[in-house]
């Protein structure tokens, strides 16, 4: 009978054991899931802020070149007395030409002003990826507590040093 109640008890051991190995299997691929998605969303991140410096830089460019086309409009008005009628429509067509692209260097802005807002939304999701990861975590410290728990109600210490019953 003593023999029985030491071979159910090793058994009963055993399978707490191996229950224990596929948590702390389990809980390692969690984390390796975590910490890549996390790496992953960091680079989407840096890559959204390039984007955005590019595109104030572009919008920089366009306002540089329209100062620039109304200036050359302006010269083309103060000039064209002497030119005569003909310089009178190129002078409105630039201005008009330069109009546009003073519009399209607004939108421009616009355009980077949106994606600094897409920027700003990543970060947000970045931090809550932070406190899912964190969130995920404290589960594994309640894991590893459970753990601790069913170890101590098991008496692991019959497996471990079977010498000192």
């Amino acid at each position: 009978m003593n023999d029985n109640t030491t071979t159910r008890s090793a058994g009963k051991n055993l399978l707490i054991f191996i229950a224990l190995i596929f948590a702390g299997v389990a809980g390692l691929g969690m984390a390796l899931f975590m910490y890549n998605m996390g790496k992953d969303m960091s680079t989407m991140t840096q890559a959204v802020s390039q984007m955005t410096q590019d595109v104030h830089s572009m919008s920089k460019d366009m306002t540089g070149m329209a100062q620039k086309m109304t200036l050359m409009a302006e010269s083309m008005v103060q000039g064209q007395a002497s030119m005569g009628r003909d310089f009178n429509g190129v002078a409105r067509d630039m201005k008009s030409m330069t109009q546009s692209m003073q519009k399209m260097g607004g939108d421009m802005a616009g355009l980077g002003n949106d994606i600094g807002t897409m920027n700003l939304n990543m970060a947000a999701m970045t931090q809550a990826m932070n406190r899912m990861s964190n969130d995920m975590a404290v589960m594994n410290r309640h894991m590893g507590r459970m753990s601790y728990d069913i170890n101590k109600f098991t008496e692991p210490e019959e497996i471990m040093m079977p010498f000192l019953r």
